[in-house]
């Protein structure tokens, strides 16, 4: 059953503050903490938290990581503050949980030294069903995710994703896995479940096949 406290999908709003940030990602339904600390995000969050708790998660493009006002995607995806919590040393930590995808439609004034956007989410109306076509194989994607995972130490909770959701198990791994950020916004920007799930395995084997020609060429 879905939260209570997420907003419907024809509620969600036109405008979204934004949070340019490389590698980290919002998927829908999964929970991504974030240490804010930059006084014009920890004003983002405090106005966020005021109003529908929604802030944007979008990456900058590549080569623009470090640049003050980065040129950014046209793809990201909004989440909804569901944990808050203040620290000693000026810090906010919160817990984003993934609503929707958005596409920028342009930008709007700054306020309090953040970024906003106008937006929509027609073309992701999708990520409001909880019933899509999955994984069309299962076994065979599970199998790509132990041989990523294997060579890198990531710890993966295996009797867990026995009786995880397609959805869930595909949006999660998105948010979490130390893909590149290029090719989480690929996984961002394939709308259908059954087409990111296909893409995910690819890129997993491709990076499986690069390590292990790695460590032959090393011998």
């Amino acid at each position: 059953m879905p939260s209570p406290f997420l907003p419907r999908f024809v509620d969600l709003p036109a405008e979204l503050p934004i949070f340019p940030l490389a590698g980290p990602v919002a998927m829908p339904g999964i929970q991504l903490p974030l240490n804010i600390f930059e006084p014009r995000y920890l004003n983002m969050v405090q106005d966020a938290m005021g109003g529908d708790h929604l802030i944007g998660m979008i990456q900058p493009l590549t080569g623009q990581e470090e640049v003050e006002i980065p040129l950014l995607h046209k793809i990201g995806c909004a989440g909804r503050i569901t944990s808050y919590s203040e620290t000693n040393d000026g810090r906010i930590v919160i817990v984003l949980t993934g609503v929707c995808r958005f596409e920028i439609l342009g930008e709007l004034e700054e306020r309090h030294g953040y970024r906003r956007v106008r937006v929509s989410w027609d073309r992701f109306a999708p990520d409001f069903l909880t019933e899509q076509d999955g994984i069309v194989n299962r076994d065979r994607f599970l199998t790509s995710l132990r041989n990523y995972v294997r060579p890198r130490g990531i710890e993966i909770p295996w009797d867990d994703l026995k009786s995880m959701a397609d959805l869930d198990l595909v949006n999660l791994l998105t948010s979490h896995l130390p893909l590149t950020p290029e090719d989480k916004q690929a996984l961002i920007e394939t709308n259908t479940l059954a087409d990111r799930a296909e893409l995910m395995r690819g890129l997993m084997d491709m990076a499986t096949a690069s390590s292990v020609e790695g460590v032959e060429q090393r011998h």
